[in-house]
């Protein structure tokens, strides 16, 4: 997927064959759902090739996740958003969706403290510690080393959305132009495929995302606006730095 992805297991026993078949699914992920490779289902379904019918169960699936999610962003997240030709690209969810699902293959085999990175976003399982929680930074818009906000994150998916290392990638899907006011937003909450989601929502809402992020149920939201201000909800489970 065009991302590093990194595992932090702690516990022990969980047979190494479980790493290996999250790594497998995260190539499978990488090739039906793949943006840039010709064979790939997306690809295929772009250019007239394959019916959204004839396309695999967990394609389908997240298609129709894609617009339950447009739906509840406004038409924020789009996964057709930029396609002046309606192409589609769900990478705005699959990549936290995948995720997820790594998660459930190590909880199956018995794993139940661990963290996974992928891209930016992280699945957190446990208590590394007895006591204490995972603590994950959330990395600095324009300092790169630096770290804005320390997240205390025990079962939590965390996203961030930002123009960090890829650029103004986001748009405005009403407007094809991108969000102003705005430099990253993040979305703490049960499920990272939705937080994911809703992080790019609320990033292309630009200076309307933090009112947004305040109604969303389940989920919480630390928004930096390109004047430095940061704005969280209430519930926002941000940890002290030291």
């Amino acid at each position: 997927m065009g991302m590093p992805v990194r595992i932090d297991l702690r516990d022990d026993g969980v047979p190494e064959a479980a790493v290996d078949e999250v790594f497998a699914w995260l190539r499978w992920v990488d090739a039906t759902f793949s943006t840039y490779k010709d064979d790939s289902e997306i690809m295929r379904l772009n250019r007239g090739e394959l019916s959204r019918g004839g396309a695999s169960p967990a394609v389908r699936r997240v298609l129709d996740e894609c617009e339950r999610l447009r739906g509840a962003t406004g038409g924020y997240f789009d996964a057709r958003a930029v396609a002046a030709d309606g192409a589609v690209d769900p990478s705005g969810y699959v990549k936290g969706w995948s995720v997820d699902h790594a998660g459930e293959i190590l909880e199956a085999a018995g794993g139940q403290t661990f963290s996974i990175y992928a891209g930016g976003d992280i699945l957190t399982r446990g208590y590394p510690e007895p006591e204490r929680a995972w603590r994950v930074g959330i990395q600095h818009p324009h300092l790169p080393h630096g770290i804005a906000a320390v997240v205390r994150a025990n079962d939590l998916a965390i996203a961030t959305s930002g123009e960090y290392e890829r650029g103004r990638h986001v748009l405005d899907p009403h407007t094809c132009a991108p969000p102003e006011g705005v430099l990253s937003v993040t979305v703490t909450g049960p499920v990272l495929g939705t937080a994911d989601a809703y992080a790019t929502a609320a990033f292309a809402m630009g200076r309307e995302g933090p009112a947004w992020t305040a109604g969303i149920d389940g989920y919480e939201a630390l928004t930096i606006l390109a004047d430095g201000t940061v704005l969280s909800t209430p519930g926002f489970p941000r940890a002290d730095p030291s």
